[in-house]
């Protein structure tokens, strides 16, 4: 096996091209894994772990951007007031240890439906940044996710960044698994109140070939927030809106049954995730008025 060591963003991106099977690793929590119980053998590693241009944050046209490789516990420590879902999921994230090399481009690249953050940048509307000697491009999170462990970047490609705007509005996150801590989710929401576009985001993780959207149930909110004009007067929301809503995200799943829960435990957990994520963000959005907005 090849061990490609760039210091450079430049040349990270010439030895992606010149070795296009190269596996980039940085916290190497999903890499390293597969390759110690011999589930993946590559022919070579391309370690990010020396390109300053992957670690970090700044703000860009508004939007915050976080570097590929910058670790969970930055994200929280640093993030967390102007990106509370997204810190909320990394909190999540394994032990402290993982915390500290895992991150959200590393999550990302690896794909998988039951990493911990694409819920959140889903109902965030992030955008990731790739690249390549060929250019640098963009792509909604909604987009990027192809399959089971797949996406959509080219051989040659490697993630550099996310984007996210800083949250207009309160945001959650909630997952189920075996126990509290250092789990794979059996099912994950992510939610996001934006106020300015009268919208709700959601993500669904865990729970579908991908992790997605729940169109159905975004609009399904919107539109009855609009109708009772809630946002600029925000009261309690009816018990059988916030059931429907439920339901409605429940119906975007597509699970299976493995051996961390069924399809239809997923499907009933996932409605109770999404009237409780949403209860707790309407709250917020309130004010913290319990009685009024509960």
């Amino acid at each position: 096996m090849e061990f490609l060591r760039p210091a450079s963003l430049a040349e990270a991106l010439a030895a992606k091209a010149a070795h296009p099977d190269a596996v980039p690793v940085a916290g190497g929590t999903d890499v390293l894994v597969e390759i110690n119980f011999d589930h993946r053998r590559p022919s070579a590693l391309l370690d990010l772990n020396r390109v300053a241009e992957l670690h970090g944050h700044d703000t860009v046209d508004g939007r915050i951007r976080i570097a590929a490789a910058t670790p969970y516990t930055r994200i929280i420590a640093e993030l967390g007031d102007r990106l509370p879902g997204l810190a909320m999921a990394a909190r999540t994230v394994g032990s402290p240890q993982i915390r500290n090399r895992g991150s959200v481009g590393g999550n990302l690249g690896a794909a998988s439906p039951a990493g911990d953050s694409h819920p959140a940048l889903l109902a965030a509307g992030a955008e990731v940044e790739i690249a390549s000697v060929r250019g640098t491009r963009r792509v909604e999170a909604k987009d990027f996710y192809l399959g089971v462990k797949r996406n959509v970047l080219e051989p040659d490609e490697l993630i550099t960044a996310v984007h996210l705007a800083p949250a207009a509005g309160p945001q959650q996150f909630s997952k189920v698994g075996t126990r509290n801590a250092m789990v794979i989710a059996v099912c994950a929401f992510g939610l996001a109140l934006h106020p300015g576009e009268r919208r709700v985001g959601t993500g669904v993780g865990s729970a579908a070939p991908t992790p997605r959207r729940a169109v159905d149930a975004e609009e399904f909110i919107a539109g009855e927030l609009a109708a009772e004009d809630q946002w600029d007067r925000p009261r309690a929301l009816a018990d059988s809106v916030k059931r429907r809503f439920g339901e409605l995200v429940a119906q975007a799943a597509a699970p299976i049954d493995d051996v961390r829960g069924s399809a239809d435990y997923r499907k009933h957990a996932l409605s109770v995730l999404a009237r409780r994520t949403l209860t707790w963000a309407w709250t917020d959005y309130c004010g913290g008025r319990q009685a009024e907005c509960a």
